[in-house]
């Protein structure tokens, strides 16, 4: 298989990019991180700059998450449809950084604190939310479009990860250590709107870089069979065909979508402040692990990165699940026999629990990498099946179940606590431990992706694209562009 591999790289089979390309790229998720960072200030600025009560805020806030969810395969169609000379993902990144910062500058700058209300505040969120999906789609359709080589797609989920990793510490330290002292510590209508000004700034940085990196690969002959790039139009029966007929796409569903419904579940903060709060009392371990654990992260994404590079996304994610699931169990078992009020006051309960908690969030961190290699795989499948190339509404629809159940994170985390005795308030630091508490943190923290999990491995059984049967599409690919030219 290796030398039948090597063959197919000879005769150009693959396509591949400069390291400092995939890396130039990819700092767009960096960009969208800063956004996303400013607006979890949404529920201050649309108190304080526009006097929209905290519990609407909520409403409106999972109402858009909605929205974004239902525009994302209408959006995505657009971009497969579009096409000029230049190519069409530079395009997309600076229509949406523009659409994004122009909302961001009404609703920050503008328009807060000038007794304006909730339906301009909705309108420009919206707009927001526009804006956020071209650019996001343009962002995700670039790695499969720069590279379909299989040991570097894994490499461009390395480098999204490290982006999405540093790009929210180094904001959120900006935001709470050099601006919020300078009015005073309260987040103020003036010291939001200084947010604000800053992340409009720095993610244009970011967006120009990756239009940079993407230059050379953003170009017609990369987005069809011909050197136009004029495979046949995308229409919106594709889209139903693309659901209904790629068992690649619907796998990939399958263990993306409902992962990331329990992860958001589970990292909902009412349940940081039950695990770490009340059943171990220390709040502010939550952030020690979760800097300590950066670099750590970042090491198991690149070896994760590897493995998938060597035996394809799909082995990849099926063998860090098996991980995944052994180190949770013994979290699980952890947490079950020893007292959780030992961990930071005792030092072998404490290393035990920093230990596995560590493995814990590497093994996920392959199933991310994993994850976001076989998005591309998943497109190149689509198109040896249909002859279309559709990156973007292969992402957009994938985006759609994704938004959609995430959106429901909040929801389930409330509902489920709420079994327990808490109807009509929400869990405190200072609440005491119980039998009660414990059993519900640890069924949301760890058996709830647990289940995500298992969704995996029964995806990952079915899921038709494994690393040779990759070489035959891509085999096919290239005989496909051969005939047409």
């Amino acid at each position: 298989m290796t030398s039948n591999i090597t063959t197919n790289i000879e005769n150009n089979i693959y396509r591949k990019a400069k390291n400092w390309q995939i890396a130039l790229t990819t700092i767009n998720s960096g960009g969208a991180m800063c956004f996303y960072m400013l607006l979890t200030y949404a529920s201050y600025v649309a108190n304080v700059g526009y006097g929209i009560a905290t519990a609407l805020v909520g409403f409106l806030l999972t109402a858009t998450r909605i929205f974004d969810g239902f525009i994302n395969p209408f959006i995505a169609m657009l971009i497969d449809k579009t096409m000029t000379k230049y190519g069409k993902i530079r395009l997309f990144l600076l229509a949406g950084w523009g659409l994004e910062s122009l909302a961001i500058f009404m609703l920050y700058i503008w328009c807060s604190g000038k007794g304006h209300g909730i339906v301009l505040f909705t309108m420009m969120y919206l707009v927001y939310i526009v804006g956020y999906t071209m650019n996001n789609v343009a962002g995700m359709i670039a790695g499969p479009v720069m590279t379909n080589d299989p040991n570097q797609r894994p490499i461009v989920g390395v480098w999204g990860t490290v982006y999405n990793y540093f790009a929210p510490m180094i904001m959120t330290v900006f935001f709470t250590v050099v601006l919020l002292p300078r009015y005073n510590n309260e987040y103020t209508v003036e010291m939001l709107a200084a947010c604000a000004t800053v992340t409009i700034v720095i993610s244009f940085v970011f967006t120009i870089l990756a239009c940079i990196g993407i230059s050379e690969a953003d170009k017609p002959e990369n987005f069809g069979t011909d050197s136009q790039g004029a495979s046949e139009k995308v229409k919106v029966k594709d889209m139903i065909k693309l659901l209904k007929s790629n068992k690649a796409l619907q796998m990939y569903i399958v263990a993306g979508a409902t992962d990331k419904l329990a992860q958001q579940t589970a990292s909902q903060s009412i349940i940081t402040t039950m695990l770490f709060g009340i059943l171990i009392g220390n709040m502010q371990l939550s952030t020690i692990l979760n800097v300590v654990a950066m670099l750590p992260s970042i090491a198991f994404a690149i070896f994760g990165a590897r493995y998938a590079g060597k035996h394809g996304s799909k082995e990849a994610l099926y063998f860090w699940t098996g991980i995944c699931m052994a180190f949770s169990i013994l979290l699980a078992a952890f947490m079950y026999i020893v007292d959780m009020r030992k961990v930071t006051v005792e030092i072998l309960p404490t290393a035990i629990f920093f230990v596995i908690t560590l493995l814990v969030n590497g093994a996920k961190m392959c199933v991310t990498t994993a994850t976001s290699s076989m998005s591309g795989d998943v497109i190149d499948y689509e198109m040896a099946r249909s002859g279309k190339y559709m990156p973007a509404v292969v992402t957009g629809t994938y985006n759609f179940f994704d938004r959609i159940l995430s959106s429901l994170g909040a929801v389930l985390a409330t509902s489920l606590i709420a079994l327990i005795g808490y109807t009509s308030t929400m869990p405190q630091p200072t609440d005491t431990p119980s039998l009660a508490i414990k059993n519900m943190t640890i069924f949301i923290y760890i058996g709830l992706p647990f289940i995500g999990w298992i969704c995996n491995l029964f995806a990952m059984k079915l899921s038709p694209i494994s690393k040779e049967e990759m070489v035959r599409i891509q085999e096919k690919i290239a005989e496909q562009k051969a005939k047409v030219k």
